[in-house]
């Protein structure tokens, strides 16, 4: 069983950067996809961005070309690079470790961290 958790959030201005990570624990982290997903006050959790053991990513439509996923098998970490922030990135992102299912459905994670707040300020 994986166990994560997240770090990296804060506040930031529109333009900005922040990179957040996500800490994980277990024997299945390198065989798990890693996702992150992000929850505005009074909306549903939304997919982010994935990628799979090998290193195959995709990303939602707003993120794309500003957010970059990334892992590291052997510490047993992922990272969210987050550029060119925008006012409506601000949430609580979350990773989450799937084993199969739909990567961009949160029901297809069985494994999720915390959370950490993404407040961009304009």
């Amino acid at each position: 069983q994986v166990q994560l958790v997240e770090s990296g959030g804060g506040t930031v201005q529109a333009g900005g950067s922040l990179r957040l990570s996500c800490a994980a624990s277990g024997r299945t982290f390198s065989t798990s996809v890693m996702g992150w997903f992000r929850q505005a006050p009074g909306k549903e959790r939304e997919f982010v961005a994935a990628i799979w053991s090998v290193g195959n990513d995709v990303y939602a439509d707003s993120v794309k070309g500003r957010f970059t996923i990334s892992r590291d098998n052997t510490k047993k970490t992922s990272d969210l690079q987050m550029n060119s922030l925008k006012p409506e990135d601000t949430a609580v992102y979350y990773c989450g470790s799937a084993s199969r299912g739909s990567v961009y459905r949160t029901s297809s994670y069985h494994t999720w961290g915390q959370g950490t707040q993404v407040t961009v300020s304009s």
